[in-house]
């Protein structure tokens, strides 16, 4: 009987390959057409392959824990004449020119070709460098090694000006492999690669105090209960409306402004953070909010992201008060101007005029991480203020 391969899809903006972590049927059983046939994982989530149509599986060449280019084949499917046909597989192939014969040719083994894990799904390309001068011998060796610049930074050059020379590359590596080395998850190695990048802007951060009693109020009187973040996440969204200038990526000479105001938040899964996004979040008011975005926390924690809810957001809210901390300077992403931060409530004393005494208050710190090219202190803190007074004024929100 005829077969169609089972095709390694393009699983997501950007998103080059995937590793297989699971077969869901087994050689020789009946799948329909949309069937659930491999579990997948890229470095951004947990994902299906899905058989083209209904058949028998005949095969499956991939094997777990390996990773696989988008369009390789991972399998095989005998179908019927007619779907065969439906699928084009009677008619006859076309002459092979150098070009095609480079894309289709396969190892002798017989297998799909095989690529190593590598950072992708990301808005820049994670190969990207920002090094000094290294000598084409020394981006050779590193190339081989799949190491970046990055990786340099714990070497000590010997060479001219401080420049690292292969010698001291090799004397790097060769005490490397003395020591204990654990494999980075394909995340981590996301992640480590988006702050590298994002690094090479120069970045501030300001702070506010910000009393969140009439929040807490609120939030109390709300089926289903918003959380904190979702708040700061809802006023930085209605702040942005007024003014999405400041939310504007600088390129050359020109400020880019955001077509919608999508906003991120960090989610912390399993060797890292996924950031899941609320699109329009300033046309749509708290309420409407609070069912998706505890929806997605939930997804993101399970790296289960759909993939319109990744990607191409303007800014990023954190709340790195639930780790108990008061004050921290997050990292923008590298698309992004701006990211928001939300501290630990801690009772504080407040002056009320009213009774001539300090009385206790739940305050919390906002701050705010920016682009200093896009944005210069006195903006941001303008920004900061007008997101910690909608804030006080949950109702509005």
């Amino acid at each position: 009987m005829p077969s169609i391969p089972i095709i390694m899809p393009q699983l997501g903006e950007s998103i080059a390959e995937a590793a297989i972590i699971n077969f869901l049927v087994k050689p020789g059983e009946q799948v329909e057409g949309g069937q659930d046939l491999i579990e997948v994982e890229t470095n951004k989530a947990t994902m299906t392959v899905t058989a083209p149509c209904a058949g028998k599986v005949e095969s499956f060449s991939a094997e777990i824990n390996e990773s696989y280019a988008v369009g390789d084949v991972l399998g095989k499917i005998e179908v019927t004449a007619a779907e065969a046909k439906r699928f084009g597989l009677d008619a006859p192939a076309p002459p092979k020119t150098g070009d095609t014969e480079m894309l289709t040719k396969q190892p002798a083994s017989g297998k799909s070709s095989r690529v190593q894990p590598t950072v992708r799904g990301l808005p820049v390309p994670a190969n990207a460098t920002g090094a000094s001068y290294m000598s084409p011998r020394l981006k050779a060796r590193m190339l081989e090694l799949g190491l970046s610049a990055a990786d340099l930074a714990g070497i000590a050059g010997s060479g001219a000006a401080g420049r690292v020379t292969v010698e001291d590359f090799e004397k790097f590596i060769t005490n490397l492999d003395q020591q204990k080395l654990t494999k980075a998850s394909s995340m981590r190695v996301a992640v480590a690669d988006a702050m590298r990048r994002s690094w090479t802007r120069p970045l501030a951060t300001v702070g506010l105090p910000v009393v969140l009693d009439a929040l807490l109020a609120h939030r109390k009187a709300c089926d289903p209960k918003p959380g904190p973040a979702l708040y700061a996440l809802r006023a930085l969204a209605v702040a942005l409306a007024e003014n999405s200038a400041v939310a504007g990526r600088l390129v050359g000479a020109n400020i880019v402004h955001p077509s919608s105001i999508d906003v991120g938040f960090a989610v912390e899964a399993e060797d890292g953070v996924l950031v899941p996004v609320l699109r329009g979040a300033d046309k749509k008011p708290l309420k409407d909010l609070t069912v998706r975005y505890n929806e997605l926390v939930e997804l993101a924690r399970q790296r289960k992201l759909p993939a319109d809810a990744t990607g191409g957001s303007v800014a990023t809210v954190t709340n790195f008060g639930t780790f108990g901390l008061i004050w921290a300077t997050p990292i923008p992403l590298p698309e992004q101007t701006l990211v928001l931060g939300l501290g630990a409530g801690r009772k504080m004393p407040h002056w009320d005029e009213a009774k001539g005494q300090f009385v206790p208050m739940m305050e919390a710190y906002l701050t705010l991480s920016f682009d200093h090219r896009v944005l210069d202190g006195g903006a941001a803190g303008r920004l900061l203020q007008r997101i910690g007074s909608l804030m006080q004024q949950p109702e509005k929100l």
